[in-house]
């Protein structure tokens, strides 16, 4: 369990990082199946409905930039999602209600790449309530030359900032608006078994690794079972199976939180790397 100062400190800086959650047996088993997804992706010259990889990917040297919706993919995720020791420190943090919102598994491969525009995950995703937070579990250890989540303390309590670029959903914010924050930016570095947890309102991102080994990042968020989602309209019947504690209600929690809305799309874009693009070294060098 969380102590009260770890509780405290995460409602008013918006993350925490808590080390050895994962056991080494747990991470043995996640880098087993991992490993098969980075030989899978030797075998792919694009993206498709499972594997994201960058541009220069190649069957030499795959560069795995994502596994999507990693819980779908195998049972070892899906269960790690749901890792007793993990809920616990989440219904301190959301309540004892807690739905499962989605996954990913990033990867930044080694020889750079894979750099993550400064953003807020609630412009992807509004709700009725921003009891929203996203848990990134690292398969690996991650140190500042890894290219780590970086987080700007106490952003989730300030404004939503615009996402867009040209009038089109980019999923990255120009730092102009926030520049004189950037200097406060802290790198969530961890050893392997480590968690980091963010606020759905945490202004975040990462640079590109420059270190000698590949960074994983098996990342989940999850949503108080009282949020509910503006846009779009889930099915009612998948939401609900997504309940890991708590019981489905029909009575949404609505609380006085700005929004944006996630529109227009980019065109064709499958992931927040193709979002991003087109502001691709804004923040930092490409």
């Amino acid at each position: 369990m969380l102590r009260e100062d770890q509780v405290a400190f995460y409602r008013d800086n918006g993350y925490l990082v808590i080390p050895d959650v994962f056991s080494a047996e747990q991470l043995t088993d996640l880098n087993a199946v991992t490993d098969t997804f980075v030989e899978r992706s030797r075998d792919i010259v694009e993206s498709d409905t499972v594997l994201d990889i960058a541009p220069d990917h190649t069957a030499e040297v795959p560069k795995l930039r994502r596994v999507k919706d990693p819980t779908r993919q195998h049972e070892i995720y899906d269960r790690a999602s749901r890792d007793p020791a993990l809920l616990v420190i989440l219904q301190q943090l959301l309540g004892p209600s807690i739905r499962f919102d989605h996954g990913k598994l990033n990867f930044k491969p080694v020889g750079g790449g894979a750099t993550i525009e400064w953003h807020q995950d609630w412009a992807f995703y509004p709700h009725t309530n921003d009891d929203m937070l996203a848990v990134g579990l690292y398969l690996e250890d991650c140190g500042l030359e890894n290219g780590p989540l970086q987080v700007i303390p106490g952003s989730h309590t300030g404004p939503v900032h615009d996402h867009h670029h040209n009038g089109v959903f980019v999923g990255a914010s120009d730092p102009v608006a926030f520049q004189d924050r950037l200097p406060d930016a802290v790198p969530l570095t961890g050893k392997a078994g480590s968690i980091t947890i963010h606020h759905v309102r945490t202004m975040h991102a990462s640079t590109e690794n420059t270190g000698d080994r590949e960074r994983r990042l098996l990342l989940f968020s999850y949503a108080a079972v009282d949020a509910w989602p503006l846009y779009p309209q889930p099915d009612f019947e998948e939401f609900n199976s997504r309940i890991l504690t708590g019981s489905p209600t029909f009575e949404p929690r609505q609380t006085a939180v700005p929004i944006r809305l996630p529109l227009p799309p980019v065109e064709n874009a499958d992931s927040i790397y193709d979002d991003q693009a087109a502001v691709l070294g804004r923040s930092f060098a490409a």
